[in-house]
């Protein structure tokens, strides 16, 4: 076990001692877990935790987020197992990163089988749509000008990566960004992708360096295309809240 994740799980204890709540699941999200982090990439944990059930039972509402510590080396934040459920019902495209994230850093049986359960609430619409708003929002604030941030690249292709694979599979993305470049994409493009990775793991998160054509190329056409497909998909989201009640039962109010 790395120093690290020694730490990471101390302060997940903490969390749990101190919140009088029991901490589900909780991984890496953001760059590290997407395989491409820079020397200087902080650590973005995220978890899903549940109350005792006398905390869900009490008039007195209790916050639905735990926001731990934010600093230059950590992001520790979590949602309650309610907030979670109601967001696997919408679809939520982050919350099942979360779920897929390769690095874990605690995990539960009971995680197991909320998350087994719910993976039927995976939204195709949804989740495109988030992704092509992403690559858009990214690519209009940060990668307009001649010198951009590589790291701001990621931001753009990976989420787009992300849609030709919905696109395509009709299943849950990968989070591992090399795992996305599976896909059959243009082999010009690969190559200024690969050069790309290199020089940007070698420098600083905040280091600016010229554009690269073939990559924003690439970048303006997918945000056209997919904004185009995610206007004219169904709404495919499963309406049903008879799963995550039951699931909700089970464990939210079982837990003490």
């Amino acid at each position: 076990m790395s120093d690290i994740t020694k730490v990471i799980l101390e302060k997940i204890e903490e969390v749990e001692k101190r919140e009088n709540v029991i901490v589900l699941h909780a991984v890496e999200s953001g760059s590290r877990a997407w395989g491409v982090e820079s020397t200087d990439s902080d650590y973005d944990v995220r978890f899903i935790y549940a109350r005792v059930k006398e905390d869900y039972l009490s008039l007195q509402e209790k916050s639905d987020v735990i926001e731990w510590q934010l600093d230059e080396v950590m992001d520790i934040n979590g949602w309650d197992l309610k907030k979670a459920l109601i967001q696997f019902r919408r679809g939520n495209a982050t919350l099942f990163e979360w779920a897929g994230s390769p690095i874990v850093y605690k995990t539960t049986d009971e995680w197991k089988e909320i998350y087994e359960s719910c993976k039927q609430y995976f939204s195709e619409k949804a989740s495109l749509s988030h992704y092509y708003g992403t690559a858009k929002n990214t690519f209009k604030q940060y990668l307009q000008e001649d010198e951009v941030k590589y790291k701001k690249y990621i931001y753009a292709l990976r989420p787009l990566l992300a849609c030709r694979y919905i696109e395509n599979y009709h299943a849950i993305p990968p989070v591992m960004f090399n795992e996305l470049l599976k896909q059959n994409l243009p082999e010009e493009l690969l190559k200024e992708i690969e050069e790309m990775l290199v020089v940007k793991a070698g420098g600083g998160e905040k280091d600016k360096r010229p554009q690269l054509p073939v990559i924003q190329k690439f970048i303006m056409e997918e945000i056209d295309r997919y904004g185009q497909i995610s206007k004219d998909m169904a709404d495919d989201r499963n309406p049903q809240w008879g799963v995550l009640d039951g699931i909700f039962l089970k464990f939210g109010l079982k837990i003490s």
